[in-house]
């Protein structure tokens, strides 16, 4: 397909030509939202990871990187804000891996403090990571992580007040902040005897309309598939 490479840059260092073409990719495949929604939105967030192909930017994904007080204690938050990739690279495994790696390095900064991977998903294909990604993470279709709900709780009410309905453990914004075009939202039949994709389906049934899924994971070799846990030791190192 090409030589990708992949950096990260922090939102500030940002040139115009490369947030109108992060903006350009992400309008390509949702609906309901403007370009200025998009520029609001990654104002808000701390870096991006941008992969290329032949030195040209066909996909992305931004996070923010916080610490918060959890039960009398420090813990480090990432949160995933949005990830597209052009749709004729899907299957390249480039973003992934620098991800991963960036979280071995968000680890080694401070190795003393519980780290988190906090995001809100609002269509199947983005969801079908975190079983890739790790063992166990909340919500699951058959291992019960109840106990990370509390804290799932607090870092989206903090974050979009009324609008997360903590029951559901959906966001549902009042007026859709983007959600995927129709040709790309439904699963196909292979997709659809996928667990984890029945599951979110169920789960989350107006993603449609952007609602969004609460997901919470708890980042540590230990919770990491094999692969994952390689990669994230590189990081480290």
């Amino acid at each position: 397909m090409g030589n990708y490479t992949s950096r990260f840059k922090k939102i500030t260092e940002l040139v115009p030509a490369e947030r109108e073409t992060l903006a350009a990719l992400y309008l390509q495949y949702y609906d309901g939202v403007e370009a200025s929604d998009f520029h609001s939105d990654l104002d808000k967030k701390t870096e991006v990871l941008l992969v290329s192909c032949d030195e040209v930017i066909i996909g992305f994904t931004t996070l923010e990187v916080y610490e918060r007080t959890w039960n009398g204690a420090p813990i480090r938050i990432l949160y995933s804000g949005d990830t597209v990739v052009d749709r004729v690279h899907w299957g390249q495994q480039a973003l992934s891996f620098a991800w991963i790696g960036r979280l071995g390095r968000l680890k080694q900064e401070r190795p003393d403090l519980p780290l988190y991977w906090f995001v809100i998903i609002k269509g199947h294909r983005t969801f079908k990571f975190l079983p890739t990604f790790g063992k166990s993470f909340y919500p699951h279709w058959f291992i019960d992580r109840s106990d990370l709900k509390p804290l799932a709780d607090q870092l989206a009410r903090e974050k979009f007040g009324n609008e997360y309905d903590a029951e559901r453990g959906l966001v549902v914004f009042a007026r859709s902040r983007g959600h995927l075009k129709h040709d790309i939202a439904f699963p196909s039949e292979e997709e659809l005897g996928r667990d984890s994709v029945r599951f979110f389906l169920e789960r989350n049934p107006g993603y449609l309309n952007g609602n969004e899924l609460v997901c919470l994971c708890e980042i540590s070799e230990e919770n990491m598939r094999p692969l994952t846990k390689r990669l994230f030791a590189k990081g480290v190192k």
